[in-house]
């Protein structure tokens, strides 16, 4: 008999999701939830299950032509700090409406692909289901990385989906990005005396006027309009209030199309800051749409939306550089993930568990 917190993946998949939601699972606290959905998992004998730390892999082998993996991560950032913020846990329900931390990014996603391992034990496809860990943290602790380096033969398909919010449209590949130091170098000085000195702070003035008249391009890869970006997110520079400052740091975040490899990314952010001392401090790929394939041309009739660029970087481009050709699609809207107000209609839920109820049985 199941306790009142086993997960009971053939319920409505909205309750389903703020059963997930009441699960606290911020980065770094994923155990109790996958020790969930991985024994949830084991109660079904057409899925065969494999557990990586706090990842697990869930797949059907009957055979058919082609293979979809389906995957989404567990974890989700901290909670709100703001005193009566709705991003929460436990979950609030109003008027059809989930509250709460996870509500977008991503257990609503989550929950469609439990509701379809459970119920889909004759696909047209072969399914594999991914749930896994650390998406929200550094690139080197992804769950889904692990996964790539340990049991690359578990993530090999055809296509893939991640259910990421995407209001439920698809939103095919993404856009890569990468993070640049640039360093400006003075003389430290007294500030009663500041000719003596040479202002680290003021030279980079220059690196900000070079962004200000950047202008950011938009690309067209495989007929999807991606719009890139490049801006200053931090600034540090400084000693004292009465020294002039000998060193300062901009960093930089350049998000661009992918019709660029990283390499070629690079050397935009170098040439534009040609004389400056710059380094590349992170970085990762972009995939392309990932749309000129007929199974990817059965889902959007489905769903009868044009499909959408995916501006942010999503782990669609992990899957890219295995050779699986991957798209973003769930339920909510992406503009409210990380914020204090998340949230997601149920019905949106029940919509994207429906579309890809119709592509896949």
């Amino acid at each position: 008999m199941n306790t009142v917190n086993d997960l009971d993946l053939r319920q409505d998949v909205a309750v389903l999701t703020e059963q997930l939601m009441n699960i606290n699972s911020v980065s770094g606290n994923e155990q109790e939830l996958a020790d969930k959905v991985h024994a949830a998992l084991l109660e079904f004998d057409h899925l065969q299950v494999h557990r990586d730390g706090d990842s697990i892999v869930a797949r059907t082998t009957l055979g058919r032509d082609r293979r979809v993996v389906l995957a989404g991560h567990l974890d989700t950032v901290p909670l709100p700090r703001t005193d009566g913020a709705r991003g929460t846990v436990p979950a609030q329900v109003i008027d059809g409406v989930l509250y709460g931390r996870g509500a977008t990014d991503m257990k609503g996603g989550v929950a469609v692909q439990l509701a379809l391992a459970a119920e889909l034990t004759e696909p047209k496809h072969d399914i594999t289901y991914i749930f896994y860990d650390h998406e929200e943290v550094a690139a080197s602790k992804s769950g889904l990385g692990r996964l790539t380096r340990n049991s690359p033969q578990l993530l090999a398909a055809d296509f893939a989906i991640l259910l990421e919010p995407t209001n439920g449209t698809v939103e095919g590949g993404c856009n890569g990005t990468s993070r640049f130091v640039i360093r400006t170098h003075g003389t430290a000085a007294h500030s009663a005396r500041a000719w003596m000195g040479h202002n680290a702070i003021h030279d980079a003035s220059q690196v900000l006027r070079r962004l200000a008249e950047y202008q950011p391009q938009t690309i067209n890869v495989e007929g999807l309009e991606f719009r890139e970006g490049m801006n200053a997110v931090r600034i540090a520079g400084g000693v004292a209030g009465n020294v002039i400052p000998d060193h300062c740091e901009v960093e930089v975040n350049y998000r661009f199309a992918p019709d660029k490899t990283l390499e070629q990314a690079e050397a935009v952010v170098l040439e534009l800051f040609d004389g400056f001392d710059i380094e590349r401090t992170d970085g990762s790929n972009g995939a392309r749409p990932g749309l000129d394939q007929q199974i990817a041309a059965e889902l959007i009739s489905i769903l009868g939306q044009e499909p959408k660029p995916k501006y942010g970087w999503t782990d669609v481009a992990r899957f890219s550089a295995l050779g699986v050709p991957a798209v973003n699609f769930g339920p909510g809207d992406a503009l409210l993930a990380h914020s204090d107000n998340e949230h997601v209609p149920q019905q949106a839920i029940r919509d994207c568990l429906s579309s890809l109820r119709s592509w896949l049985g």
